[in-house]
């Protein structure tokens, strides 16, 4: 369970909301919180990889060579 205060024009924003289109203020927080949640992981994976490669942890190549080496280059 979990519980939140939110400043009183958010509670507003998110009362009338709810009123116009008959879903619960909890239905639009859960929404918010997973899409949030969403963009975090993928900011957070994003710098992970970007770490390991500026590391050498991770190797990338380039079109050229991923093509050069499945036989699809010209």
């Amino acid at each position: 369970m979990l519980a939140i205060r939110l400043p009183d024009e958010i509670e507003s924003r998110l009362d009338a909301l709810a009123k116009r289109t008959g879903r619960t203020k909890t239905y639009y927080v859960r929404q918010a919180i997973l899409e949030y949640m969403d963009d975090l992981e993928d900011i957070y994976l994003a710098d992970q990889i970007v770490r390991q490669i500026e590391t050498d942890e991770m190797k990338t190549f380039t079109l050229e060579d991923v093509e050069r080496e499945l036989g699809l280059a010209d």
